[in-house]
């Protein structure tokens, strides 16, 4: 393998590190930084998108109802990822919510407890994604879990990419850097080859399904910008089970008119 190879197969091993809990086994010196990895984060999605979609379908062919095989569909994902994005998300709501400037906004952020703003939001997240993917009662296609995977993670490249850092230190501030246009390259050719594989009849939804992600990934870091004047790595959770979410529910919604 050539030392170019090598490098780019330590990265996405570091961005499976960093973006679940799956054994990725120990990086080699010198370790690549969180920011060169960030190339391979929205590949990340493909396996963990995988891996949801055999529990979903595996348990209604074990003739679980499509509610449960739903939830243990995120379940798996929450196993999978160890919360990372859930963690996020409940903090994001905590510190948005209950702060009354940038520095209380962070504080609590950073506040291992939950509050209420996050129990709510977690609540109404699970709850959602669930009765999205209950309404494939006959099973789903796996292109639905690839394509939120994919995009969802994507979307924080792009908050990386647009937002300064909001804090001196933490996961949002060593996956910054410089922005590197090569790094969006694995990402949108695998957007662009989901998509095909919706097939024709289905283009229009799945470009639905993008456009709506985008827009809610552009809402978080809105939010988050004029908040806290950045992104954090609890911003980055929020943007991507925000916008995974939001595109599980026009998929079901447009798959079943």
């Amino acid at each position: 393998m050539s030392p170019a190879l090598r490098r780019r197969w330590s990265e996405a091993r570091l961005a499976l590190m960093l973006l679940t809990r799956l054994p990725a086994g120990r990086l080699a010196e010198p370790v690549p930084t969180l920011s060169a990895a960030r190339w391979a984060y929205p590949l990340v999605g493909l396996l963990t998108g995988t891996l949801a979609w055999a529990v979903f379908n595996g348990a209604l062919v074990l003739g679980a109802g499509p509610l449960a095989a739903a939830i243990l569909a995120l379940g798996a994902s929450v196993l999978v990822t160890g919360g990372l994005h859930h963690d996020g998300l409940a903090d994001f709501a905590d510190g948005i919510g209950g702060g009354r400037d940038r520095a209380h906004c962070l504080e609590i952020m950073r506040d291992s407890r939950i509050g209420s703003y996050g129990v709510l939001v977690l609540i109404f997240a699970v709850g959602l994604g669930a009765s999205a993917l209950a309404r494939f009662h006959d099973g789903a296609p796996v292109v639905v879990f690839l394509l939120t995977g994919l995009v969802s993670r994507g979307a924080m490249l792009l908050v990386l990419d647009l937002l300064p850092s909001a804090r001196s230190d933490g996961l949002g501030r060593q996956a910054s850097g410089p922005a590197d246009r090569t790094a969006w390259v694995p990402g949108l050719g695998a957007v662009a080859a989901v998509v095909m594989l919706f097939g024709p009849g289905h283009w229009a939804v799945a470009l639905a399904a993008l456009a709506v992600m985008a827009v809610v990934a552009g809402l978080v870091g809105w939010l988050a910008h004029r908040r806290i004047g950045g992104q954090t790595g609890d911003v980055l959770g929020a943007v991507q089970l925000a916008s995974e979410t939001a595109g599980l529910l026009v998929l079901s919604t447009l798959f079943f008119p």
